[in-house]
């Protein structure tokens, strides 16, 4: 069995035990899901809540990125709850049936977030587009999940959530903070100390994520008695900024319509758009490689130092290697000693 297979079985193994795999399973998914569901909901109200079809084109804009981030680890991680009910008990249905069932989870969990968005208006195209989104996201979410290595899959959402959290806290105490990174009265400051608080929203985000996918994988490990190699680590910490990037490409094409509609309002309006797609493209490359980094530094703290090798024999003054002497085995010495020959025992017993 390969290093794949048995992961894709760990889950339902009696040493991990199968009630509390699908129980983690399910914790993960309800985070997911109340987590997609806060940002429909907040979308929803926002878009609704415009007096003007601008300011609601504009609003749907704003809206679309978070959305599909969160549809992307909701599919997901119902997809590897779903996955680990059904492998329970170490039951494996096979690989084509795993990814059958994980993309048609994830589909299924798309299609109910698309529908908060389509019944805003069900005559206008722009949210069914928005609607599309998201139930793409989500399903390629649920496809993520069947891939193999579940396990490193439920680290990266867990790190997503972690990179999501920290988001929060720091926008929450963005003005708190941009005087620190030198925002002052003029313009250019504050632009020079946005670009800053942006860059330090990446790493920190990089850093949870990393640390957040190597604690899942070490627990992970303790309960199944089985390790990954170093590199799923890397992938672990590097998988919540690649769904960041997966998020901003499936927003550039699948909601490119939503974008450029948004871009039509007014050329200021095009120069904002453009600045936070290129931002949130900047900031998943940044959590991408700072948390492949920081998972990479924290197993490689965990690997044990290679055996010293055995010092190599002393040479004599002829410049060839000295003899060992080897312990005398005792049953010679007592042999002797019976035959009661002194010079034999006391050889023996020199040597």
């Amino acid at each position: 069995m390969s290093e794949a297979d048995s992961e894709v079985m760990a889950a339902g193994t009696a040493q991990q035990g199968p009630e509390r795999a699908t129980g983690r399973g399910l914790v993960l998914a309800l985070v997911g899901v109340l987590w997609a569901a806060g940002m429909l909901w907040s979308a929803r109200a926002t878009i609704t809540g415009r007096a003007d079809a601008e300011m609601e084109v504009t609003s749907t804009a704003y809206a679309l990125p978070g959305a599909v981030s969160a549809s992307l680890v909701a599919g997901a991680a119902v997809a590897l709850a779903v996955l680990a009910f059904l492998t329970r008990g170490g039951r494996d249905p096979g690989a084509t049936v795993r990814f059958l069932i994980a993309t048609g989870t994830g589909l299924v969990v798309g299609l109910l977030g698309a529908v908060a968005i389509v019944t805003i208006n069900t005559e206008g195209w722009i949210y069914a587009v928005v609607g599309g989104t998201v139930a793409a996201a989500a399903t390629i979410g649920g496809a993520l999940a069947g891939f193999r290595y579940p396990r490193v899959m439920a680290a990266v959402c867990w790190g997503a959530v972690a990179v999501f959290l920290v988001g929060v806290v720091l926008t929450f105490l963005q003005d708190d903070l941009l005087p620190v990174f030198g925002a002052g009265d003029s313009s250019a400051s504050q632009a020079d100390a946005a670009g800053y608080f942006g860059f330090a929203q990446g790493a920190l985000g990089g850093v949870a994520a990393g640390l957040v996918g190597y604690r899942v994988l070490r627990r992970a490990r303790r309960r199944s008695g089985t390790d990954l190699r170093w590199p799923l680590y890397a992938l672990a910490g590097a998988g919540p900024g690649l769904l960041l990037v997966a998020g901003e490409i499936l927003t550039r094409t699948a909601g490119s319509r939503v974008l450029e509609l948004a871009g039509r309002v007014s050329a200021l309006e095009l120069t904002v758009q453009q600045m936070l797609s290129g931002s949130r493209l900047n900031n998943g490359l940044i959590v991408l490689f700072v948390g492949a980094f920081t998972a990479m530094v924290a197993v490689g703290r965990t690997l044990g130092t290679p055996a010293a090798d055995s010092p190599a024999p002393a040479e004599t003054s002829t410049g060839k290697p000295a003899q060992v002497a080897t312990p005398a085995d005792p049953d010679e010495i007592e042999k002797a000693a019976r035959e009661d020959d002194p010079a034999v025992a006391t050889s023996a017993k020199d040597d």
